[in-house]
């Protein structure tokens, strides 16, 4: 791996950690002088209003500084925490470079469905995973798109797309960073789906004249009040505005509670969200796919920063209702009436862009966090994606979550000539990481990521691999009965539109030898005859004949090991033909069992 991401990540690191500790001593020392501040004003207090030491007006001048601390507070602890965040973001960087991914804080285990074809299979979810390895996802669909990504191959031409889009934001640190600084914050408080439900709602209040009568009659009870404390004219005039004030408000009561009502939580995640996007706004794109998403987040020629802006004014305003002198006179004004409707009709406006906005935050977070792996893997390329298939060819392949120094590479074609291999080979050989090599990047390169490979060129294939089969008690399965209904999966993904790469380890290990022959040539023929390609892993020789059948489009490759001074030796390399020497002795003896 190139230094530069590790050297970058320390320096950053350091610098955060100076920043994390210069910002907590200003917490501090505003905290000490808000409350000597306070401590002063009653002091102040004291010598006006007992002693008449001082002029009245006095008073004032330890409440500003008062109020000043609080702001500056304020402000030292946000700059204080979001510097810890950064401390925490650049801490985690430096694991992965480790390949340390016991932190990781998005293993997306919510994301695993043990029925998909190959999300168990590959370990694509959970502690440690391919997906906690890429996912720095601040919002649930940022979390969301990357998982999708993942679970799903996209056309060549969305490939191509978002590696233009990767390479773009691959430098772009100070972008990544502010982004999960701001983070937690957004994706404690933001339900995308619950938002994105609200905007797409019918609005409460939609009469025009409702809103308009509403605006005149409060100006009419300005203009009432004044006249009764100002003129001759009495009362009357007040109470005639007052009932048809309460014509107007009493039967949309319930419209107005319920507008407030279902306001309040979509404020808040809105409110978070628009840190998001006003980091997000901030940037110039080139790349067609990341200047398109930029386009699609502006509404009525406004970016949707400065549209959420606006709705956060109504609920400040609203919010003034709970100030002691003002709601006396909110009812008078029908201070409620009147915001539930600029409330409605915000969300008239603007609700309908909420999913595309969010759609958008969540495609440029997972474009970003593949950036981030391009980055932090320099060595890595992009793979080269073909239209025309099958074809899986691969020059020096590695397991990209093993440490590049321990990462043994192979060379790898597939095509519609050679069409499969089986790999024979002893126990710990390497025949299974070899096979989840071919599927990890497989998966990698469909989502549109870097591949730890010296090249790659692939076309779009549909995944099917077969390497993690459990029994499982509850639902009373064999472990032979979950291997075939996973094989039965796979000879259906065959018969899809996209032709399929097949990964089978220990291909029905779960029955004897005879039925095994029987039943593996038959289903990796009927894959091969449907137009996939594959790797078949045994240490079944018998099972090796199955390439002799089905040549020239299929052939026998082997790992191999060796014994030296009683330790089993493994150099982990393909090498052509059929294994001739199995192990499985040796390593028993070599645990202690007398064999």
């Amino acid at each position: 791996m190139s230094e530069a991401p590790r050297s970058e990540y320390a320096r950053r690191l350091d610098a955060r950690r100076r920043d994390a500790v210069l910002h907590e001593g200003r917490k501090r020392v505003l905290g000490h002088a808000r409350l000597a501040i306070f401590v002063a004003g009653i002091g102040f207090a004291w010598l006006a209003l007992r002693w008449d030491a001082l002029p009245v007006w006095t008073i004032g001048l330890p409440v500003l500084a008062f109020l000043w601390g609080v702001v500056r507070h304020d402000d030292a602890s946000r700059a204080a925490l979001r510097a810890t965040r950064a401390v925490e973001y650049y801490r985690l960087g430096v694991a992965r470079l480790d390949y340390d991914l016991h932190d990781a804080p998005k293993p997306g285990d919510r994301w695993l469905d043990t029925a998909h074809p190959y999300a168990e299979h590959l370990d694509l979810f959970g502690a440690g995973s391919l997906f906690a390895r890429l996912c720095g996802a601040q919002t649930r669909a940022g979390e969301a798109t990357l998982a999708r990504w993942l679970l799903a191959p996209a056309p060549a031409e969305e490939i191509r797309a978002r590696h233009a889009a990767i390479d773009e934001l691959r430098s772009r640190v100070d972008l990544r960073e502010d982004l999960a600084v701001l983070g937690p914050e957004v994706s404690a408080g933001l339900h995308p789906d619950e938002l994105a439900a609200w905007g797409e709602g019918e609005p409460q209040l939609t009469a025009t004249w409702q809103r308009w009568a509403a605006l005149g009659l409060a100006a009419a009870m300005l203009v009432a009040a004044l006249a009764a404390l100002l003129t001759p004219v009495g009362i009357t005039p007040l109470l005639a505005v007052v009932v048809a004030e309460l014509a107007l408000a009493l039967p949309l009561r319930a419209c107005v509670h319920q507008a407030l009502h279902d306001a309040r939580g979509p404020a808040r995640d809105l409110a978070l969200l628009a840190e998001l996007l006003g980091r997000i706004e901030a940037e110039r794109f080139g790349s067609p796919r990341l200047a398109e998403l930029r386009s699609t987040l502006d509404t009525e020629g406004l970016p949707p920063s400065r549209q959420i802006a606006r709705l956060q004014l109504r609920i400040r305003l609203l919010e003034a209702r709970q100030n002691q002198l003002f709601a006396p006179l909110a009812p008078l004004l029908l201070w409620s009436t009147q915001i539930a409707f600029a409330i409605d009709a915000w969300r008239a406006e603007c609700g309908p862009h909420l999913r595309a906005w969010i759609d958008a935050v969540g495609e440029i977070e997972a474009l970003g966090d593949l950036a981030r792996y391009a980055w932090e893997e320099p060595d890595d390329p992009f793979p080269e994606v073909v239209d025309q298939g099958p074809l899986f060819e691969a020059e020096q392949l590695g397991h990209p979550l093993l440490p590049r120094e321990r990462c043994v590479f192979n060379d790898l074609r597939l095509d519609g000539e050679l069409s499969l291999l089986v790999v024979s080979g002893s126990n710990m050989s390497g025949k299974s990481t070899l096979l989840r090599s071919v599927g990890v990047n497989t998966l990698l390169a469909l989502a549109g990521a870097p591949v730890r490979a010296r090249r790659l060129a692939l076309s779009p294939l549909a995944l099917g691999p077969s390497l993690r089969i459990r029994d499982s008690l509850e639902d009373g399965a064999s472990r032979f009965y979950a291997e075939i209904t996973c094989l039965r999966g796979i000879v259906d993904l065959a018969e899809g539109p996209l032709p399929a790469l097949f990964l089978l380890d220990e291909i029905l290990g779960g029955t004897n030898s005879h039925d095994r022959g029987i039943g593996a040539a038959a289903v990796v023929r009927g894959l091969v005859e449907r137009g996939s390609i594959g790797l078949v892993t045994t240490h079944d020789l018998a099972l090796t004949k199955i390439a002799d059948a089905l040549a020239p489009r299929a052939r026998n490759v082997h790992f191999q090991d060796e014994l030296i001074d009683g330790e089993m030796r493994f150099d982990y390399r393909i090498r052509e033909g059929i294994v001739t020497r199995s192990n499985a002795l040796e390593l028993m003896r070599a645990v202690g069992l007398e064999v």
